[in-house]
């Protein structure tokens, strides 16, 4: 009886032989769990069989769909278990799962709107201190530089041609002329040890009697710091009429005088931080002259002739 019966239980599995693959080996590997410290180590340990890669033991394979999904509820589980290693001792819901703390965040949103605002409440004090520091940095400066004018000594007035006549203006009323050429030189220093200054002047002009006879412009030009500089200006003025003024000139006497008046005024601008920080000044100047047409011989100016304000 046994032989027969082993004997049909081969010829039975013979035929399905062929059609099965040969069975590779199996390896398994025990990973222990959070619950190893309870001491139970036949719940804590599973065996996790690992296979060779084929076909037929691919993940997609059906057949081993029970056991991936077995070890994937066994890794979730894990989580879950609490630090004693017991599975009752967290609450579950009422679909079985066990409940979870949830990470609540820190402060409300009050509060981010209230960092915000006091972000940009510091970021506008760090602005308007800067602004008020270089400001008074800046006054400082200016106040500083204040003192430093340039000076201004006159030299000589050199009348090149001075000539009394009569004629008619463009209406053609007679009256009494003035010509004058001539040539003005004064010297400007510069005091200032830490910026230049750029000179400049408005139209300089020779009077007589409130009424101008001759005229000329100083060119503009930079001098540098503890600097001296020698400027000259030349004045024309040609066939100038005088109207009721000439009476008191004579025309044909030889022994005659003019006297006439300088003025004019100097500005002088010095950029002491780029254009954020200037310091301007100018000065007016005044000269009294009695101008003799037989002369030739120039003019110099005493310390005293002339008045600066």
């Amino acid at each position: 009886m046994l032989s027969a019966k082993s004997e049909s239980d081969i010829t039975s599995l013979a035929p399905s032989s062929p059609s099965r693959s040969p069975k590779r080996p199996v390896y398994y590997v025990q990973s222990p769990s959070r619950d190893s410290h309870d001491g139970d180590k036949s719940s804590s340990m599973q065996a996790t069989p690992i296979y060779n890669n084929s076909p037929m033991e691919s993940p997609s394979h059906p057949s081993f769909g029970r056991h991936s999904r077995n070890s994937s509820a066994s890794r979730f589980s894990g989580i879950f278990r609490s630090s004693s290693g017991r599975k009752g001792s967290r609450k579950r819901n009422d679909k079985g799962w066990p409940e979870c703390n949830v990470i609540m965040e820190e402060g409300a949103y009050d509060d981010l709107q209230d960092k915000a605002f006091t972000r940009r409440c510091q970021a506008m004090i760090a602005l308007f201190s800067f602004v008020l520091l270089f400001t008074t940095f800046c006054l400082i400066i200016w106040g500083a530089s204040r003192p430093f004018k340039a000076e201004i000594t006159m030299k000589s007035l050199a009348v090149n041609n001075l000539y009394i006549g009569e004629g008619s203006d463009s209406t053609g009323v007679v009256t009494k002329m003035l010509t004058v050429n001539g040539s003005l030189r004064m010297n400007i220093y510069n005091p200032a040890t830490l910026f230049g200054i750029h000179v400049s002047s408005n139209p300089v002009n020779l009077i007589y009697s409130e009424i101008t006879v001759a005229s000329g412009q100083l060119k503009k030009y930079y001098q540098p710091r503890k600097s001296h500089r020698t400027v000259s200006v030349n004045l024309e003025g040609n066939k100038v009429p005088l109207y009721g003024a000439g009476s008191s000139l004579s025309v044909s006497s030889s022994d005659r005088v003019v006297p006439l008046t300088l003025k004019f005024q100097i500005r002088s601008r010095g950029d002491v931080v780029g254009k954020l920080v200037r310091v301007k000044h100018q000065k007016q100047i005044s000269c009294p002259l009695v101008i003799d047409p037989s002369s030739t011989k120039p003019i110099k100016f005493k310390k005293n002739s002339c008045t600066f304000e």
